[in-house]
């Protein structure tokens, strides 16, 4: 596979990145990775690459580059947590406006991406960056997976579960039920809405799981609900950026 670490340029600065795909066949169906939390770092790059493997074209952005080019959450202190939530806080649906936009613009100038066949996939914080990126460009995106996604329902005007009337593509929705982050009476609203805008969705529990279940490096780690979690993204992928 080939790998690049690079700076793609926004309105904001430039938004350091990791780009793997596969070094031939292309172009490739796109995938924009939305991190987590705690930050670009290598456990994130191997997720990357065995979406590459399967044949992506994977562009994983640091979503915190105003702030700081190389934060990671490397351990658990309330100092540290503290700094990843200011991180965190940081973004909103502005923000994803412009980086994805800077996003966009990267693979379409890119020969090895099909610009024409782009999904997206959100991690915890990100889980609201994704519905808010398939509102924003509903025309460019095919897909939006959310795997235990953060803050999902709140007071505010942006919140994501006000969104699916304005979401066209197909999304999925992985929740844990252990996750004190998305609450079941979060996701409630956020089910009851994508039911009454008839937005293709699926929304599926994983049962005795905590949040984090995905990450091989965190302490919630589950293989058997990671790998789930892998079929399920891959099925949609493969539905509906290759047919």
């Amino acid at each position: 596979m080939i790998e690049h670490q690079i700076d793609i340029p926004t309105a904001d600065g430039a938004m350091n990145s990791f780009v793997v795909h596969p070094e031939e066949g292309g172009p490739f169906p796109v995938l924009l990775f939305y991190m987590d939390a705690p930050g670009k770092r290598e456990e994130l790059h191997d997720m990357a690459r065995r979406f590459a493997a399967v044949g992506y074209f994977v562009v994983l952005p640091n979503l915190y580059y105003r702030r700081t080019r190389d934060f990671w959450l490397k351990e658990r202190t309330e100092p540290a947590m503290a700094v990843m939530f200011e991180h965190m806080a940081s973004l909103d649906a502005k923000t994803t406006e412009c980086d994805t936009r800077a996003l966009l613009r990267y693979v379409d100038s890119q020969r090895e991406a099909d610009g024409r066949r782009i999904g997206a996939v959100g991690y915890c914080m990100s889980g609201p960056i994704v519905m808010w990126a398939a509102t924003q460009f509903a025309d460019r995106l095919a897909c939006i997976a959310s795997i235990h996604g953060a803050n999902m329902a709140t007071d505010r005007p942006d919140s994501p579960h006000l969104m699916p009337p304005k979401i066209r593509c197909e999304s999925y929705f992985a929740c844990a039920e252990i996750d004190k982050w998305a609450p079941p009476a979060d996701v409630q609203k956020l089910q009851a809405a994508l039911q009454a805008a008839g937005t293709p969705h699926r929304l599926e529990w994983y049962p005795a799981v905590e949040h984090g279940f995905v990450f091989p490096q965190r302490a919630a780690y589950n293989r058997e609900a990671a790998e789930r979690h892998w079929e399920r993204l891959f099925a949609l992928f493969d539905r509906t950026l290759r047919r």
